[in-house]
């Protein structure tokens, strides 16, 4: 398992190269697996944090990402998440290892 960057874009066009092939359902589901591997990955080489880009827009991905995280912090895989002080288009993950 690779180690994930400090900062991960959760946009479909910075992981995927044929996004325009995709429906918004689709790469939306695509962005949420994104998250859970490189916060897996995280998680497996005990970083104390790290943070996920989700942008604007709608805020269908931030609503789903933060129902993502909810899950992982109920089970007790990460501590706590918030939105950046910094930039609200990203949420900070604290993995609290």
């Amino acid at each position: 398992m690779r180690k994930p960057p400090a900062i991960v874009d959760l946009h479909a066009d910075a992981f995927l190269e044929d996004w325009e092939d995709y429906s918004a359902d689709e790469l939306m589901l695509e962005s949420i697996d994104y998250l859970r591997s490189n916060l897996d990955a995280a998680i497996y080489w005990e970083m104390n944090e790290i943070k996920f880009i989700h942008g604007k827009g709608k805020g269908t991905l931030k609503k789903m990402i933060f129902k993502e995280l909810q899950d992982y912090k109920e089970s007790g895989s990460i501590d706590r998440y918030y939105t950046s002080y910094q930039n609200e288009d990203v949420v900070v993950v604290v993995i609290g290892i």
